[in-house]
């Protein structure tokens, strides 16, 4: 019953997205701006640094604290490790913010939920990961890019984190989401026709 918890409460906190909020604040529906995505990069594209900064701290923070909730409540769990279950937490929220309950499962792309989730399974892996989204979204200008390049090194740095196991798989499944959900993405980069970000 604790790890059912763990992973609806995870779901949940993923569902609340910053990239929705933020914009209404403000007096913006992000999905008539930009890609119309509800994320960091296209609030980035359409409303500046600031409120970038707000979404991407805010949807970070939600993979921080449900990968640290599923390991408080399923860390009692005799079938589930505690790194288990923060690993399955991160998915979760990942899971949520893509396909949002609050938001009629219309969410963005997961890449700064996923790498909060890094922040809390091996804390120097995710501020590299961060380091290296925000520097390569910086010099190249192409948020896109970044995030790809971030989910493809996720696995390998959880791994010489010293995750094994269903903890890595959980990790594993978190980079191939989040890949998945960049195939448009993808295939206008293929094109030469993706959006840049102005900074």
């Amino acid at each position: 019953m604790e790890v059912l918890i763990a992973l609806v409460a995870a779901y949940l906190i993923g569902s609340v997205d910053f990239g929705v909020i933020v914009p209404r604040i403000l007096g913006v529906n992000i999905y008539d701006a930009g890609s119309g995505n509800p994320g960091t990069s296209n609030v980035l594209r359409t409303m500046g640094k600031g409120p970038a900064a707000l979404v991407m701290l805010g949807d970070a923070l939600k993979g921080t604290v449900a990968a640290g909730l599923g390991a408080y409540l399923g860390g009692g769990s005799a079938a589930w490790s505690v790194d288990t279950l923060a690993a399955a937490g991160a998915f979760f929220a990942v899971l949520g913010h893509i396909f949002p309950v609050w938001l009629r499962f219309k969410g963005g792309r997961g890449v700064a939920t996923a790498i909060g989730g890094s922040i809390y399974l091996a804390p120097l892996v995710g501020l590299g990961l961060a380091v290296l989204w925000l520097g390569m979204t910086f010099i190249g200008k192409v948020a896109s890019v970044a995030s790809l390049v971030a989910m493809a090194v996720y696995v390998p740095g959880l791994a010489l984190a010293g995750y094994r196991g269903w903890a890595l798989a959980w990790g594993a499944a978190v980079a191939v989401l989040v890949l998945a959900r960049h195939w448009p993405n993808i295939v206008r980069l293929a094109r030469g026709q993706e959006r840049g970000v102005a900074l």
